[in-house]
């Protein structure tokens, strides 16, 4: 084997280091500020629109029960085309990220219907979706329970009964609260951890 070829060799294995590494960095970087957006409550520097109706700031945007911030995906693909994709499982993501317009239909209608009746006690949770089971805390007086659960599902059920209440075939407008995508910010992060790793590997 000669020289060259020993060098050659030796380049080509620390380029593979080089993107493995560079991947995973980014990954795990912006990984950390996607997660971070929803604290902030903007996209980096971008602010989130507020809610247009009973805008109560105690209660985060896109927090509910935290489930779309926990279906945040990211995964590094060493292919021929080396990249880090980042993705969400709920299907509701895409709106929220890019924003976009619903039209009512007749089975969101009775969707709604449905869990604002839930919520209100007066229908009995169904076995096959076992996570619509919340409803008004009372005491044993009926009266409702003053504390932060209430409170919240008294702003849900309100939501779900204007949301019933909708004409079919009206309209919804999604504004745009963006938590993935390129920003300056994620250039400039890519920037620094490539050179960063340029410098320790070459």
């Amino acid at each position: 084997m000669t020289q060259n070829s020993n060098i050659t060799k030796e380049l080509e294995q620390k380029v593979k280091r080089f993107i493995r590494l560079t991947l995973k960095d980014i990954s795990v970087e912006l990984g950390d500020e996607f997660d971070r957006n929803f604290e902030r409550e903007a996209f980096f520097n971008e602010k989130w629109a507020r809610r247009k109706f009973n805008d109560d700031e105690s209660r985060g945007l896109l927090a509910g029960k935290g489930t779309l911030r926990q279906t945040i995906r990211d995964e590094a693909y060493v292919t021929d085309h080396d990249s880090v994709i980042f993705s969400s499982s709920a299907p509701y993501s895409a709106i929220h990220n890019e924003g976009g317009t619903i039209t009512v239909t007749r089975k969101m209608k009775k969707y709604f219907w449905y869990r604002y009746l839930l919520i209100m006690g007066s229908k009995r949770s169904r076995p096959d979706k076992p996570k619509f089971t919340e409803k008004l805390q009372r005491k044993k007086s009926g009266e409702l329970r003053d504390n932060q659960r209430n409170r919240e599902l008294t702003e849900e059920a309100r939501f779900c009964k204007i949301m019933a209440l909708k004409k079919v075939g009206s309209k919804i407008i999604i504004p745009k609260r963006q938590f993935i995508g390129m920003h300056p910010e994620v250039e400039r992060i890519i920037r620094e951890i490539v050179d960063a790793n340029r410098q320790k590997i070459f």
